[in-house]
């Protein structure tokens, strides 16, 4: 329900250093000034809905995304709820899903570093092996998730 061309765009968010994330969204193509939008969401479907805390603002004090602290996410989903109204009429309302790894939403979680890194290079062989853990991540469990590129330089 709601009016036409209200519905936010651009629905991005970001998780990073494992447990902070920031979702961001453009305002709707319709979307009048005096539009407001208020994000929610959810770990799972047993929860309720939880309103942000911490919205980042444009200059005219219209929320455009939202900071979370303390981010887990169980079994790699998350759900999102966007909405709100002008003018005291309701706006479209927007639900995105989190997937997993697939996931063909603008999800993104920028890692930390591979850990534990160990190399043993040998002179004779003039081979070197590597080994790492994977990077700590918010919500991924699953190793075949992760690519790795090596960039070896000579000095």
């Amino acid at each position: 329900s709601g009016m036409n061309g209200t519905a936010i765009e651009n629905f991005t968010c970001v998780i990073f250093s494992v447990s902070f994330m920031n979702c961001t969204w453009h305002m709707g193509k319709m979307a009048s000034r005096d539009t407001q939008y208020f994000l929610y969401w959810q770990t799972s479907k047993k929860e309720d809905f939880t309103e942000c805390q911490n919205y980042i603002k444009d200059n005219c004090g219209r929320h455009i995304g939202c900071r979370f602290h303390n981010v887990t996410i169980k079994n790699t989903r998350a759900y999102f709820l966007v909405n709100g109204s002008r003018s005291g009429q309701n706006i479209h309302e927007e639900n995105r899903l989190l997937i997993n790894c697939t996931s063909k939403y603008n999800i993104v979680e920028k890692l930390t570093p591979p850990l534990n890194v160990t190399v043993n290079c040998t002179e004779d062989s003039h081979r070197c092996e590597i080994w790492w853990q994977p990077p700590c991540t918010s919500h991924v469990k699953r190793h075949d998730c992760f690519k790795y590129e090596i960039i070896i330089e000579n000095k």
